[in-house]
Formats: C-alpha cells, sequence, structure tokens
C-alpha cells in the first residue's frame, strides 16, 4: 500500500517565493490594491433610498431585488446575469486566445488572497531564506511569534473577507453590529464561518495547490492557446547557445566572452525560479502549471540590468516570434470573439438602457369566460399585474379602448399609486351593454395603462379578448 502510494502521489515541496521589483510587479500590485479596495470598501458605500438600506450594491434576497448603485434588478431581469456571464466567458476565452493565463496572473481571486497572504508573510518572516531557516530550526520562542503573528494576521484577513462577502447581502454597518451583539441571523454566521475558513486555507495553507489540482482552468487552457498566443518564454537560442546554461566565472563575464565560448546569456541564477509562486523553472518550457504572473520576467530583467545586457531573455512572446516568423494577432478566432462580445455587451447595455420603469400585464380569468348580466349586458372579469421597477412611488392610469360601447369597472382602482418596487395585483371588470353585446363576437378590448405621475415613460398596451355567448368569444 505504502509503494503504491508513493508511486501514485507525489509530496508536496514547500514553495518559498522570493520577493522580486519590476514593472509586473508593480502592476500585480496596483491591480490587488484596486481590488481589495473595491471588494472590502463597496459594502460601506452609501447611496440613498426610500424602500431599502442605504447601500451603494446590495443583493436583497428576501425583497428579491438587486441594488447596484442607481440600478434595480429584479427577478425577472435575471437574463442580464445571463448576459454578463456570457460577456466574461467569451472575454476570457478573447484575452486568453490573445495572452494566455493574464487573468490567472492578475486577477483571479485565488491569485490576489494568495499574493496579500505571501506578503503578510515576507513582512513577518522575512526573505525567503528566512523563512526557509525558520520551518528547518526548531519550535522555540522566535518560531512562535513568527508563525503565530502570520497565522494570526492571515486569520484576521480571512475573517474580515468572510464578513465582507456576507455584508454585501445586508446593510454592513447593521448587520456588523448584530454579529457582534449575537443576534444577526444563523446564516450570516455560517457565511461568514465558511468565507473565512476556505480563505484562510486556500490562500495560506494549499496556494498554488489549488491553481495546479483544483482550478479546473489550467486543464483546458490549452485548448484555447495556439502559435500566436502571447505566452511567457524563455529564449533558449538567446540563453544557452551552444554551450549551455553556464554561470559567470573566469573568460565568462562579458557578452563577448561568452558568445566567443559559445554560451548564452543566462547565467543559471536561479532567480526566475525562486520567485515563481508555482515553483517551476520557465526555461524548461511552458507547463500548465504556470500562472503567467510574469514575475520570472522582472526577476531575469533585473539580472540583465544589472549586467547591462539587453532585457528579454524571458519576456511575453508567442511561439511563432521564437522561431523567427511574424506573430499575428488579428486572425480569424480573435476576431470572432471580438465581434461576438462586441454584440453581447451592446445588447446588455441596450438592454439595461432602454428598461422599462414599470410592467404592466393583464390575463383574462376564465372560471367563467363570462357572466350574462339580467339586463343582457356581458361582463368579462380580467387580472391585472403591476410592478413598479424604480426606488421612487409612481401613480398609474388605467383606461380601456377598442371596443365599443365597453365600460370599465374597478372599484375606483382605475388610478393607483404604487410605492417604490411595488407589485400589485389588480380586479378589473369589462362591461357591454345589451345592444353591443349582440355584435360583439369575434372583439378584443384593450387596456392602456399610462403613467400619470412620477416617471415620465410610454404607456403600455395589452390587448385582450372578450368573450361572448355567440361562439364563445
Amino acid at each position: 500500500m505504502s509503494e503504491a502510494s508513493t508511486d501514485l502521489y507525489q509530496k508536496r515541496i514547500q514553495i518559498y517565493p522570493r520577493s522580486v521589483k519590476g514593472r509586473f510587479r508593480n502592476l500585480k500590485t496596483g491591480v490587488l490594491v484596486l481590488a481589495y479596495v473595491v471588494y472590502y470598501l463597496l459594502p460601506w458605500l452609501r447611496w440613498e433610498r426610500t424602500n431599502a438600506p442605504d447601500q451603494a450594491v446590495l443583493y436583497d434576497l428576501p425583497g428579491r431585488h438587486f441594488y447596484i448603485f442607481g440600478l434595480t434588478i429584479q427577478v425577472q431581469d435575471i437574463f442580464w446575469l445571463a448576459g454578463v456571464l456570457i460577456i466574461f466567458a467569451v472575454l476570457l476565452f478573447f484575452v486568453t486566445g490573445l495572452a494566455g493565463r493574464i487573468w490567472c496572473g492578475y486577477f483571479c481571486f485565488q491569485t490576489l488572497w494568495t499574493d496579500l497572504y505571501m506578503m503578510i508573510e515576507h513582512w513577518v518572516q522575512g526573505e525567503r531564506p528566512a523563512r526557509m531557516r525558520l520551518d528547518k530550526g526548531p519550535w522555540n520562542r522566535e518560531k512562535l511569534i513568527k508563525k503565530g503573528g502570520t497565522y494570526g494576521l492571515w486569520l484576521l484577513v480571512a475573517l474580515w473577507t468572510g464578513f465582507t462577502f456576507t455584508a454585501y447581502w445586508a446593510d454592513a454597518p447593521t448587520l456588523l453590529a448584530d454579529m457582534l451583539l449575537g443576534r444577526a441571523p444563523y446564516a450570516a454566521y455560517f457565511t461568514t464561518c465558511l468565507l473565512t475558513a476556505t480563505t484562510f486555507v486556500m490562500a495560506g495553507l494549499a496556494r498554488e495547490q489549488v491553481c495546479t489540482y483544483m482550478c479546473p482552468y489550467a486543464r483546458f487552457q490549452s485548448a484555447m492557446f495556439d502559435h500566436d498566443t502571447l505566452i511567457i518564454s524563455y529564449d533558449e537560442k538567446r540563453g544557452e547557445g551552444t554551450r549551455g546554461r553556464t554561470r559567470l566565472g573566469k573568460g565568462l563575464k562579458t557578452r563577448e566572452e561568452r558568445q566567443a565560448e559559445g554560451a548564452g546569456d543566462c547565467i543559471d541564477c536561479g532567480y526566475c525560479v525562486q520567485v515563481c509562486p508555482v515553483g517551476i523553472d520557465i526555461r524548461n518550457g511552458l507547463q500548465y502549471q504556470c500562472i503567467s504572473c510574469a514575475l520570472c520576467i522582472d526577476a531575469c530583467d533585473t539580472i540583465m540590468d544589472n549586467l547591462q545586457w539587453p532585457r528579454g531573455l524571458i519576456r511575453y512572446t508567442s511561439e511563432n516570434a521564437l522561431n523567427g516568423r511574424k506573430t499575428r494577432l488579428l486572425k480569424p478566432k480573435t476576431i470572432g470573439y471580438g465581434v461576438i462580445l462586441t454584440a453581447a455587451t451592446a445588447i446588455l447595455i441596450w438592454s439595461i438602457a432602454t428598461r422599462a420603469p414599470y410592467t404592466a400585464t393583464v390575463e383574462q380569468i376564465r372560471q367563467p369566460l363570462y357572466t350574462q348580466l339580467s339586463d343582457g349586458g356581458i361582463r368579462n372579469t380580467y387580472e391585472i399585474k403591476l410592478n413598479n421597477k424604480l426606488t421612487a412611488p409612481m401613480t398609474l392610469g388605467i383606461r380601456i379602448a377598442g371596443l365599443s360601447g365597453a365600460v370599465l369597472d374597478m372599484d375606483g382602482m382605475e388610478r393607483i399609486q404604487l410605492e417604490p418596487q411595488e407589485r400589485l395585483k389588480l380586479l378589473a371588470r369589462v362591461q357591454i351593454p345589451p345592444v353591443a353585446a349582440s355584435g360583439a363576437v369575434g372583439d378584443t378590448v384593450t387596456f392602456i395603462v399610462e403613467p400619470l405621475a412620477g416617471v415620465t415613460a410610454e404607456p403600455i398596451r395589452r390587448e385582450v379578448p372578450f368573450y361572448t355567448p355567440e361562439g364563445g368569444r
């Protein structure tokens, strides 16, 4: 059993990423700061509302409303979510086909939180050699303080991450007070604890294991790559020459000396490997573990700058470019993704921009289809459903047209005020006199619902059948 386990499962090799400075590190830090500012502070941003908590972004599940600043999304607008998911999926394919896994390297939640946790670890425990010595050393006072401090800060970040996620589903200040006083709903405690645990484990303990073994994107990314995709690559011809990787030494300190001896520009310092958060050697070629964070580029460029040699030994490039061919970014696949992405985005924006501030539906009550009155008149009954989609009140008027001699009876509800986001069902009766009833076979009646105050919008017209005894209609 143990031999089989040894053959099937490799023991995890602890990775100790080294810090690095450079343009891509600065870009990653900028994205990280922006993402955390948005995520952690957005629930505390206020937005005045008359019918809901004054929170800019709020997902009100009990009320079945999603508030995103001035936009209110209701259940019937769920197709917008489908549109957003389509846009994100196509955008992912589009960007990956052009520049590889830059989502993983800069924007993925796992990458962002792992990056923050590694910054905390570096701040508390020191640089790579110090962390390695600390792990190999015995458990003493220093190790307890540094490890305990690291885990404590990790737990604090994880707890605030879990609470922030929960705060998007309730008013953040009220939720915080309720949780501290022990009177928050059970679901709030459960969600916060679950996100705290998963953040701590995934970002602090599992780290690269999530990208390597859990994330499906690492497995199917190759289906979106081609010979023109910009990926992080090591220029083997320049780096190794005919002699291979060669360290600096006597007679091998300048580019001229190295070229004369057949040595390349790679001095085999290992810096690109030491900074890699997933522990791969990019000089061995593209590997599925690579998340395209480009820290190895910063590391190599730092060495090249120190030696006053040209940058670009490790760089973003395509397989075609490495082989001396031209990189084609505009190709049928890219254009196709671009067209779909543009169309989906335009349709979504148009749908949101032209959304109606209110909705109205009219359905006939078919039990019975009609009622014949004692004077010979005919009456049909209808159910009207009104929905105010705004966060402000509005007044609507209801009238009918298209049926000669018809009278609308709504018990005085022909003019109705809807409170913010109120849904209402009304009963409407349409009656025609005996003279009109004799010629009403096959007629229809049109309900007109129009705003009278509180909003400017086009009237909604709903044509429905009017049934009479002759022919059933």
